[in-house]
């Protein structure tokens, strides 16, 4: 139909642009999940507007990857709507949340949430964890989100991954930033801490970073884990951070020595009229499928 029309129609807002049909969802490897949620940012605002300005960035993304030596798309890459949140309580929102994510599971899909804020995972994880017991988490983070509750709610985004504890264990990775509650529990948590000012004092540290993990693994990248240097489009930035090809050698060796059963990637912070942070986010999600099907 498209191919038939008398003048040059818009690209669909879909990622990497790609056509898909209503019946696409079955064929496709990979299932991209738009979840534009925002109730507790507690500092700049905007991580609501993140899974939009990913989908447009990743139109342009070449869908050749120079790396693995193919199109990735190849596998089938389908984009659902994204979620709304036509809830009074945040719990409403989360449980919402969970039922998709146990709807993806079950459906044996590989998806990539993209946020919205870090209170995402914890029921995303929840949803996965329904079928595939025994999951553990991937967390890239500048924060290490373990406290009980945040001006009082537990599903605040600073509790994301204590929330996240009730369903699997984590493994946090390029933390810099907790407060002292916080530090006082990671003892008695069921998580392994990789501090950024003295993981890689150890050149080892990405394999005892996979060491660390179960066999299944669920991915989460809040886009602060990265160095503001190179992506400064998050609600609180903190010094230091992942370099780009740190982020991918990780995920590389993960990917190869693992089962990686989802990911999100949350916290994306656009800023007017400055693009390139949001074209990293959308290359970071396009890797994140590709090291999953196109790794030997």
């Amino acid at each position: 139909m498209a191919d038939e029309l008398p003048y040059h129609a818009q690209l669909p807002f879909t990622f990497g642009a790609l056509e898909q049909d209503a019946g696409s969802f079955d064929r496709a490897g990979a299932v991209i999940l738009p979840v534009p949620f925002e109730r507790t940012t507690s500092y700049v605002p905007g991580t609501k507007n993140g899974p939009r300005e990913i989908i447009a960035a990743s139109s342009q993304v070449e869908l050749y990857d120079e790396e693995l030596g193919r199109e990735i798309c190849d596998i089938g890459i389908h984009t659902l709507p994204g979620m709304e949140s036509p809830f009074a309580s945040t719990e409403e929102a989360l449980a919402e949340m969970r039922r998709t994510a146990s709807w993806l599971a079950r459906e044996g899909k590989y998806f990539v949430a993209l946020g919205g804020e870090h209170a995402l995972t914890a029921p995303l994880v929840a949803g996965v964890a329904e079928h595939h017991p025994g999951v553990s988490v991937l967390q890239i983070d500048a924060h290490a989100d373990l406290r009980d509750q945040y001006m009082g709610d537990p599903y605040s985004h600073a509790s994301a991954m204590r929330r996240t504890l009730d369903y699997a264990p984590c493994v946090q990775v390029g933390i810099r930033n907790l407060s002292a509650p916080e530090a006082a529990a990671i003892p008695s948590l069921n998580t392994t801490v990789f501090y950024d000012w003295n993981m890689r004092q150890d050149a080892a540290w990405m394999n005892r970073v996979v060491d660390a993990l179960g066999e299944n693994v669920y991915v989460t990248i809040d886009l602060d884990g990265l160095d503001p240097a190179i992506m400064p489009a998050v609600g609180t930035p903190e010094p230091g951070g992942l370099s780009w090809r740190e982020l991918l050698g990780l995920l590389r060796l993960v990917m190869t020595t693992r089962t990686v059963v989802a990911a999100d990637v949350v916290e994306l912070c656009p800023i007017p009229g400055f693009v390139a942070p949001n074209f990293l986010a959308a290359r970071l999600v396009y890797k994140l499928i590709g090291y999953r099907f196109c790794l030997a």
